[in-house]
Formats: C-alpha cells, sequence, structure tokens
C-alpha cells in the first residue's frame, strides 16, 4: 500500500475472501465486507456468511423496540459479524446501484435508521459482533496472502446462496480460483 495515496489504496466497500491457507475457525471460508479501511487507522468490516440461525426477533423482545420497529425487522436474518464486541447487534443496509453497477451500504445502524433504510428498499442484516484491524494489521495479513480481495458483486446481496458464497465468488475470479474453491475441506479424507 503506498503512504502517498491512502484513498487510493483503501479497501473501503470492497470484500475479502479467506485465503484456504487461513484456518482460524472465525474466518474460515468467510466472505467480509470492509466497512471502513486506512493503513493509519485500521479496518472495519462484517462477516456476511455467517447466519446464526436466528433472526431479530429471536433476540430482541417486544419491550427493547418498540412495535413499528418490531414488525419491520423481525424476520431480518442475524449474522455473526466477527469476534469483536459480540455482546451487541447492530444492522447493515445493502443495496445495488444498478446505475454505478456498486454495492451501496451504511453500517452500525440503530434499528429505527435499518428501518428507514428498509423502507427505501434496502436489504437488511443484523450482526453480532464486527471483524477489526488495527492500523497495518490488515496489510499485513494480505501481504502473507491471508485474504483475496474483491469487488463486490449483486449476489453478496442475496440471502439465498449465504453458505455458498465464498465459494460461489471464488469460482468466478479464475480458473486457478475456481479448483481452489472446489477442493474438499480436508484433501486426506478422499
Amino acid at each position: 500500500m503506498s503512504s502517498e495515496d491512502p484513498v487510493k489504496d483503501s479497501l473501503k466497500g470492497s470484500l475479502i475472501l479467506a485465503d484456504p491457507s487461513l484456518k482460524e475457525p472465525t474466518f474460515f471460508q468467510s466472505v467480509l465486507l470492509l466497512t471502513e479501511h486506512s493503513g493509519e487507522n485500521g479496518a472495519l468490516g462484517y462477516i456476511l456468511n455467517r447466519p446464526i440461525g436466528r433472526n431479530v426477533g429471536d433476540l430482541l423482545s417486544e419491550d427493547i423496540l418498540p412495535p413499528e420497529q418490531r414488525n419491520r425487522l423481525v424476520d431480518v436474518p442475524v449474522f455473526m459479524g466477527g469476534p469483536v464486541s459480540t455482546e451487541h447487534l447492530t444492522f447493515a443496509a445493502l443495496g445495488w446501484s444498478e446505475e454505478d453497477e456498486q454495492l451501496q451500504f451504511s453500517t452500525h445502524l440503530y434499528a429505527a435508521e435499518a428501518v428507514m433504510y428498509e423502507m427505501e428498499g434496502f436489504h437488511i442484516r443484523a450482526f453480532v459482533g464486527y471483524s477489526g484491524w488495527s492500523g497495518g494489521q490488515l496489510e499485513g495479513e494480505m501481504e502473507r496472502n491471508s485474504w483475496i480481495s474483491h469487488k463486490p458483486e449483486r449476489e453478496i446481496i442475496d440471502l439465498s446462496n449465504v453458505q455458498e458464497l465464498w465459494k460461489s465468488i471464488l469460482r468466478e475470479m479464475s480458473p486457478y480460483y475456481k479448483f481452489i474453491a472446489d477442493e474438499p475441506e480436508n484433501p486426506g479424507l478422499n
């Protein structure tokens, strides 16, 4: 990363996919959306393919959310966003701009803000925790090839493919990555 033009080198808004060599359970075969990134201040992001099998209605009772918010958010799926601050639930709004062919997102939303985005047509997800890196940490991991950066595509909004998202994105990147995506998790068992 160049220190002369940090904005140009920012990965904010990019996806990072765990390299197959990254065996740490939290990030194994994960796809993260980087919502903040600078070499100096570090990075923040959310794992997009770790649903916890619960919805907002399962986690937030009626006395926590006003009825109008609860009614709009009750079925929103909850994901493990990462290992930091797992005691907190936060919302994110994801949308796709056809004109720019770019992902639009807003994160760290309160329930009322999530409802406003939902009313505008954004897809809402809830996250328990987030992923974070201190200044220079993600750059070091990228240099060690722990992560593969990729431009977001519309498919990341679709929840029907969330379990296969990592493999699906890799398969589309190149023949080499297709081979990696289709490798068994434990080749010794073949």
